[in-house]
């Protein structure tokens, strides 16, 4: 799926060297260019491979970027690559890249802080990170509870928590006399809750209604 550019915004091949061809990845900070090219040429017709480094030491910071030149290529790259490379689209090349970089590996490091629970956590290099006392602290549990201030779908939200390995179910259910949506999501692991919650709680779904998403005690063992 792809964004659709308005034909008054200029050059096509512009927009998607700024937005649709370039991608961002974390990686292992022993990688070279040629490390990461050998690694993502698979998915495509490569442009250039870049390792983003410290600008005092000359090491890597562990991210890099892999631009193509198709936009095709690019969304294959982030669909099928292991999930351990957090593979996203980079941001345009004329918006602040360092505060780009700086919000991506905190929030990937906030998603790592449980270590080795979480299954996209593929290689040891990405697990090395302090673990944040708070999540540490909160129940967690392998069911999910959904909360929105307007109706959901059943088959839409099932879509939506699809897209994390392991839903068992989604059962949706509505609030005749407030109208609002609430629902129970329950996964297969723990671990999957936890990416969900991470990754749908403030999601916009409908645009500009964003969605509560909170553990339910599910009598498991939290520890685990």
């Amino acid at each position: 799926v792809f964004i659709a550019q308005s034909r008054a915004s200029g050059s096509h091949r512009d927009v998607e060297d700024e937005e649709l061809t370039r991608i961002f990845v974390m990686i292992p900070k022993s990688y070279t260019e040629e490390d990461l090219r050998e690694k993502f040429k698979m998915y495509g017709d490569i442009e250039y491979c870049s390792i983003i480094k410290n600008k005092t030491t000359g090491e890597s910071k562990g991210l890099g970027y892999v631009r193509y030149l198709k936009p095709s290529q690019a969304a294959r790259a982030i669909e099928e690559c292991d999930r351990s490379y957090r593979a996203i689209l980079a941001e345009p090349k004329n918006k602040s890249s360092e505060s780009f970089e700086h919000d991506y590996y905190s929030n990937n490091t906030r998603q790592e802080s449980r270590g080795n629970t979480l299954p996209f956590c593929g290689q040891p290099e990405f697990c090395g990170f302090e673990k944040n006392e708070s999540r540490i602290q909160e129940s967690i549990s392998k069911r999910l509870s959904v909360v929105s201030r307007l109706p959901l779908i059943q088959e839409q939200l099932f879509a939506l928590f699809d897209l994390v390995p392991g839903l068992e179910y989604c059962d949706v259910q509505r609030d005749p006399h407030t109208n609002s949506g609430y629902a129970v999501i329950q996964y297969s692991t723990a671990a999957s809750a936890i990416y969900a919650k991470y990754k749908l709680h403030g999601f916009e779904y409908p645009p500009g209604n964003r969605l509560t998403v909170i553990f339910l005690e599910d009598g498991s063992d939290s520890s685990e």
